[in-house]
């Protein structure tokens, strides 16, 4: 995928000009048909910018498919606001454990898992 193509496509399926691009971004009208034409390429801080401006995520700046990708599971933990995992120390955390969980074996994986469904039976009593 071409990036300024893929943002010439979102624009105008949005039915909107460069310039109100340019207005809700800041972005120079120039730079804007630069990228489009292909001429620079944005960085992630300027897409992040031209995906506010119109009103979609970044993620769908990049993908194209038919339905949406399946969400990554820190996101979902990340995004319930008070519950555990939704602060940045605690997602960092997690993604530690993945890390981890990921170079061990299933049976090593099964036996953690064991061990902290005691605990937590235990902590709850």
């Amino acid at each position: 995928m071409i990036i300024g193509e893929r943002l010439r496509e979102l624009r105008e399926q949005k039915k909107l000009m460069q310039s109100d691009i340019s207005s809700t971004t800041g972005l120079l009208p120039g730079y804007i048909s630069r990228v489009e034409n292909g001429h620079t390429t944005p960085s992630v801080a300027t897409l992040e910018k031209w995906a506010k401006g119109l009103g979609i995520t970044l993620y769908q700046l990049m993908y194209d498919g038919e339905a949406p990708p399946k969400p990554d599971m820190l996101f979902l933990l990340h995004s319930h606001n008070g519950d555990w995992g939704s602060k940045n120390s605690e997602v960092k955390y997690l993604r530690k454990l993945i890390r981890s969980l990921a170079r061990m074996t299933e049976r090593d994986r099964n036996a953690l898992l064991g061990l902290t469904l005691k605990l937590a039976v235990r902590e709850t009593k």
